[in-house]
């Protein structure tokens, strides 16, 4: 099948800058990530997991945008003139080392980002049925992934074709497991939270609310599975446009966990200086409030006038004080 859209030198130009930006955000919020998850915290009060996970994820988006550098730096510096077909047939081999690399990467963190939906979701729910679909989606995308580099090994004669029937269907099959995955998993937990939210809501006896958590989640299902299905549709219309999406994509995996991360640490401390202020005003209140009644307290005279009624009968004394 033929491709359409941008010429691919242009396009591995063009992705590769746009991943670049993207990573410099990836890394800022992956310190901010840190930050909530360590500040003022003991070793054993850290969420470990999420540690983990987050390291992980720089890792991976590191390994991959330097493998993008480097195939960019070969396809139109190393390679311009000796590669057969010039540089858009270099980015059009998917047999190149640094192709099936880069895949690998991308793969291996979108089972690790995706894996962490569903842990999130298993714990939420504390139910292994609610999980099984995204985890059987989860699976068949990691053999979707693999197999489709797999394939690009094993290409020949279609090496410079990805939409080629050897690879493509491969691809859609990962990209459409990804997106059931994901779209499931975080369906799920955000609808568990908001069912929490709802039966609490009458008992709770502050106005602090889980909705937050809500649409964090869902912007961050949003912002990924919009990316993922921009992906898909490219791929399908064998537009070149694929390309620059998919690279953008593994900065995003990375940004989507760490916004999650750092905006529940932001609505956490904002409900903690709310009621650090709310108690500080009510102390200065009962001060000041102290304070007048100190000042208007004056003493008060009280006179007190004895009428003494004696009566031939018998000596009763009225007192009565005025």
């Amino acid at each position: 099948m033929a491709s359409r859209g941008m010429p691919l030198d242009t396009a591995a130009i063009f992705s590769t800058t746009m991943e670049g930006i993207l990573y410099g955000f990836s890394v800022l919020m992956f310190i901010g990530t840190m930050w909530a998850l360590t500040y003022r915290r003991r070793v054993n009060e850290i969420h470990r997991p999420n540690v983990v996970v987050a390291c992980m994820l720089l890792i991976l988006s590191t390994a991959h945008m330097i493998v993008d550098f480097i195939r960019a730096e070969q396809g139109l510096v190393t390679y311009r003139n000796t590669f057969p077909g010039g540089p858009e047939a270099f980015f059009a081999d998917v047999a190149q080392i640094t192709f099936m690399v880069k895949n690998i990467l991308y793969t291996s963190q979108t089972m690790l980002g995706d894996g962490m939906v569903i842990y999130r979701c298993y714990v939420v729910w504390q139910s292994v049925w609610v999980i099984i679909v995204p985890s059987l989606l989860w699976f068949g995308m990691a053999v979707s992934g693999f197999g489709a580099v797999y394939s690009f090994s094993k290409a020949t004669s279609d090496a410079g074709d990805i939409f080629a029937k050897s690879t493509g269907p491969w691809i859609m099959t990962f990209y459409a497991m990804t997106l059931g995955s994901n779209l499931s998993a975080s369906g799920s937990l955000a609808y568990r939270i908001w069912r929490m939210e709802c039966d609490v809501s009458a008992l709770r006896a502050t106005k602090s609310s889980m909705m937050p958590i809500v649409r964090v989640l869902a912007d961050s299902a949003i912002l990924y599975s919009v990316t993922l299905l921009s992906t898909l549709i490219c791929f399908v219309k064998a537009n070149n446009g694929q390309y620059v999406v998919l690279d953008m994509i593994t900065p995003i995996i990375s940004i989507t966990f760490y916004m999650i991360i750092i905006r529940i640490a932001m609505k956490k401390t904002t409900s903690s200086h709310s009621y650090l202020s709310t108690v500080r005003v009510a102390n200065e209140m009962a001060r000041e409030t102290q304070q007048r009644y100190d000042v208007k307290r004056t003493p008060v005279e009280v006179h007190i006038t004895q009428i003494t009624h004696q009566d031939d009968n018998d000596n009763d004394t009225c007192k009565s004080a005025c």
